[in-house]
């Protein structure tokens, strides 16, 4: 019963900045945490960043990591991913969804996804 929409993506040159936003409904609040992958072409859905719903824990995979900032605003059920020094690897379709194992970085341990939003990143 978890819904998830994506919004915040677009087009950005190198070294630029983008936030990306994900406002859940259904029950979020019965899974441990949020967090947020992505998706290049060619290439597997691969762990960006998570953060639990309580506390101040984050983590984020060492690609994004002293660039990205994972946040959450939990009176509207919304997290957002602040990237700044965008690089063209970044570029990829990024999803958010709900997990009950923080420290776990597969795919497979969450669910609820959003359609996405496309972050195309040029050079």
């Amino acid at each position: 019963q978890v819904q998830l929409v994506e919004s915040g993506g677009g087009l950005v040159q190198a070294g630029g900045s983008l936030r990306l936003s994900c406002v859940a409904s259904g029950r979020t609040f019965s899974s441990d945490a949020m967090g947020w992958f992505r998706q290049a072409p060619g290439k597997e859905r691969e762990f960006v960043a998570a953060i639990r719903w309580s506390g101040d824990s984050t983590r984020y995979a060492d690609s994004v990591k002293g660039r990205f900032t994972i946040s959450r605003d939990n009176a509207k059920n919304t997290v957002y991913l602040q990237m700044n020094s965008l690089k063209p690897e970044d570029t990829a379709v990024y999803y958010c969804g709900t997990t009950s194992r923080y420290y776990c970085s597969g795919v497979g341990c969450y669910e609820g996804w959003g359609p996405g939003t496309q972050v195309t990143v040029s050079s």
